[in-house]
């Protein structure tokens, strides 16, 4: 049988008061009496009522404009995914009043970042979305939105002590256990390299938490040296000269644990230098990365899915601000584990 639609006269007729005395119980507003109150409350929970959100969506005139803090995918393609994300998002939203705009900063310059939070500050934003990569810099913008009704969704890096509406990406403590077994599975013994890659580690809290979950697992394990690395890359003969150094200061190197999408560098390294003995783990499923998981060089990609992660941004936005709907304070992606037998299954999916 299909469901019966209950209405606002339902709930009147039911509850013995006006069909205006229930609108004010749903939308909290006028006077109502406590007695009145209670049980217009008690049919609207006997009757299952759940009010028409798109209806009031429809007629609701408003444009919501959503500010979208990203980094720049020219600089770094990881960002194209989680860009594409928002872009679908609003596509599907506009008829709702959403409108994005997105504001581009370098991921690698943190003066690049505050002068596009500025320009997030400075106009009337209904919501932010936000990927804090910058920690300490972040901090007194989300002081301001915070102090000004201003909700924010985190994607990507999560920052627990700030109350975001929502934080939608992976749990990076359980992200690093995971990356960890998969080298467990591959290696009996020997030194493991953590390489956080052009990153300020000091500065990236989530980077922190895979580095910690990664630690974590191997506590227990004997036999295992873990060293942490912070590699950068301004040229391919710098990052080659690092590489070189690592390898001659660890000779019983076994594997390597690349906490970013930049595991293809390593790879190029390998390949280059002939070297074929060294698991490689990494994240995201870079068109770069791809290539060195099918001819084996990288051994494991960890799909962050940052698609989903730019469009279940803005569609929580869209959720609080239009539907006026309660959403998850954290919704954590799935630790989609990529291998050179299934890469094509997680290719061109959107």
């Amino acid at each position: 049988m299909p469901k019966k639609i209950v209405r606002i006269k339902d709930i009147a007729l039911k509850s013995g008061v006006s069909t205006g005395t229930v609108d004010r119980v749903l939308h909290n507003r006028g006077r109502v009496s406590d007695d009145a109150k209670q049980k217009v409350l008690a049919v609207i929970e006997e009757l299952n009522y759940e009010p028409n959100l798109l209806a009031r969506a429809l007629g609701n005139n408003k444009v919501f404009a959503i500010a979208a803090l990203i980094p720049d995918a020219k600089l770094d393609s990881y960002w194209e995914a989680p860009a594409l994300g928002i872009k679908h998002a609003e596509k599907e939203l506009r008829g709702y009043g959403i409108s994005v705009e997105q504001f581009l900063f370098n991921p690698y310059d943190v003066k690049s970042f505050i002068k596009q939070a500025q320009q997030i500050a400075a106009n009337d934003f209904d919501g932010v979305l936000v990927s804090p990569i910058f920690y300490k810099e972040v901090l007194p913008f989300l002081e301001d939105w915070k102090k000004n009704g201003i909700p924010f969704v985190f994607f990507n890096t999560q920052i627990t002590d700030f109350g975001p509406l929502s934080y939608i990406g992976q749990d990076s403590f359980q992200s690093g256990l995971v990356a960890a077994k998969l080298i467990d599975n591959s290696v009996s013994d020997g030194c493991i390299v953590i390489a956080h890659i052009d990153e300020n580690i000091k500065n990236a809290a989530h980077l922190r938490e895979k580095e910690e979950g990664f630690r974590t697992f191997y506590k227990k394990r004997k036999g295992f040296n873990i060293v942490v690395s912070e590699l950068t890359r301004s040229t391919e003969e710098e990052f080659s000269e690092q590489m070189q150094q690592l390898i001659k200061d660890y000779k019983d190197l076994k594997a390597i644990y690349v906490t970013t999408s930049k595991a293809y560098y390593i790879a190029h390294f390998l390949q280059k230098n002939k070297i074929k003995d060294i698991k490689l783990v990494g994240y995201d499923l870079l068109e770069q990365n791809i290539k060195y998981l099918e001819n084996g060089l990288i051994n494991y990609l960890i799909n962050q899915n940052p698609y989903g992660q730019g469009y279940w941004g803005i569609s929580y936005l869209t959720d609080h601000l239009v539907f006026k709907k309660k959403v998850p304070a954290i919704k954590h992606l799935p630790l989609d584990i990529v291998i050179a037998e299934n890469s094509k299954y997680y290719l061109n999916k959107y």
